[in-house]
């Protein structure tokens, strides 16, 4: 293929558990070959692997010991661009990107192929110091020093990592939110932000879910100054804070809690959505002869992620809440890439029921049909139909599991099988 015929996007997320969505775009570009050209652009929907994508793609990673969600240190990274700091600029389309002074890099990653071209590089549109945080660098899962403590855990840190970024003079700060440890209502976010939750005595609550339900009283005053910054929640989950698809009943039990903790976590969120509302007429719910009704922000679709971080950021932060996917695809440029393309390959580990609900892959697949450039897609395993791929915009899906039967290997051996399914994705559709 020259690259007159159009040039390849490789957009995908991470292979969970194997690789980076920078190495999956790498191993891609290193199996169609030397004479395809390859614009690499990892990409994530507002969870696990954000902060890495955004980095692959020009972004700089910052790293801050915070608090974990047990209270021990972390040490958690966030993606920071500041255009206007960096003196950057786009180079023009076929430029060297390392000929420009101070533009970002190439993103095409380590181990791509060494005729791929950068067609523009990402134009990042909101020229304002953005930060890009992932909950679950500082709060997530996967910081657990050992079991989950469901009652207890915390999305402190994730606040430490949002106060870092404003005093680094951020404007724009974009939240993912998946991967949460905790179920406190960014009650924890908030307090290093500078909000004191407080009992009937006056004195501060401790941290974690559970505590919030002796909350009679939220103090603001020393929230730090945050008006001059946009905040954005980047998620799939439309779950509302409160009752049987809210933030504890669904994703309590993933983080530990048994059907008591449960409804203790429960009582928590509705005590803090109750209080919001009464003491300073943010609209989270009634309370009203010991029954809560959520309306306004508690009731709101999105308010429920990461066991309510997302009321934390709607009530609090007046946060945008936008689909994930969609967002990030802005945020990278990805459209401007699709401009000559000939082909889009994206894909995840494991093609499924969840990608059709705003996972990476659909996003981009229905990014890619509005620019009318077909898409295939790359996975360790797929559940999903032709039929239901067609109806997704994806032509094709290639999985490891297709010629390697054994799922360890897939996982052990996932680069290099990768690189054979690309040269079956060159055969037949480049």
């Amino acid at each position: 293929m020259s690259e007159s015929s159009g040039h390849v996007v490789i957009a995908p997320d991470k292979f969970k558990g194997s690789l980076t969505g920078a190495e999956v775009a790498a191993r891609v570009a290193a199996g169609l070959g030397p004479d395809v050209v390859t614009v690499a652009l990892p990409v994530a929907d507002g969870g696990d692997g954000t902060v890495d994508a955004v980095v692959a793609c020009g972004f700089t990673r910052v790293e801050v010991e915070v608090t974990g969600p047990t209270g021990q240190p972390v040490r958690a990274a966030y993606a920071w661009r500041d255009p206007a700091a960096e003196g950057a600029r786009r180079p023009a389309a076929g430029e060297d990107a390392a000929a420009v002074p101070g533009s970002p890099p190439s993103p095409a990653g380590p181990g791509s192929s060494p005729s791929s071209a950068d067609p523009g590089s990402p134009p990042f549109p909101a020229e304002v110091p953005t930060a890009v945080i992932e909950l679950a660098e500082a709060s997530g899962l996967r910081r657990l020093p050992g079991d989950p403590q469901a009652l207890t855990a915390t999305s402190y840190g994730t606040g430490e990592l949002i106060a870092h970024a404003v005093r680094r003079g951020a404007r724009r700060i974009v939240l993912g939110l998946g991967g949460s440890a905790c179920t406190d209502g960014g009650a924890g976010m908030m307090q290093a932000l500078g909000v004191r939750f407080l009992d009937a005595a006056g004195q501060e609550l401790p941290r974690g879910g559970a505590a919030l339900r002796a909350l009679e009283k939220i103090d603001k005053s020393g929230l730090i100054a945050i008006d001059d910054v946009e905040f954005v929640v980047a998620g799939d989950v439309d779950n509302p804070l409160l009752g049987p698809y809210g933030a504890a009943a669904v994703y309590g039990p993933q983080k530990g809690a048994g059907p008591e903790e449960v409804k203790v976590l429960e009582g928590a969120l509705a005590r803090l959505a109750a209080v919001a509302a009464h003491t300073h007429g943010l609209a989270g719910a009634i309370e009203h002869d010991g029954i809560v009704r959520p309306m306004g922000v508690a009731a709101q679709p999105g308010a429920g992620a990461a066991g309510g971080v997302g009321f934390a950021a709607l009530a609090f932060l007046s946060a945008d809440v936008r689909p994930g996917i969609e967002y990030l695809l802005d945020l990278l440029g990805f459209h401007d890439r699709l401009d000559g393309a000939r082909l889009v390959i994206t894909g995840e580990g494991s093609l499924d029921e969840q990608t059709l609900r705003g996972k990476a892959p659909a996003g981009v697949a229905a990014a890619a049909a509005k620019a009318g450039v077909p898409v295939v897609a790359v996975c360790g395993r797929r559940t999903l139909g032709d039929e239901e791929l067609n109806a997704a915009g994806i032509t094709a899906a290639y999985a490891l599991t297709d010629i390697e039967p054994d799922p360890a290997v897939c996982m052990s051996e996932a680069g290099p099988l990768l690189e054979r399914l690309a040269r079956e994705v060159a055969r037949g559709h480049l």
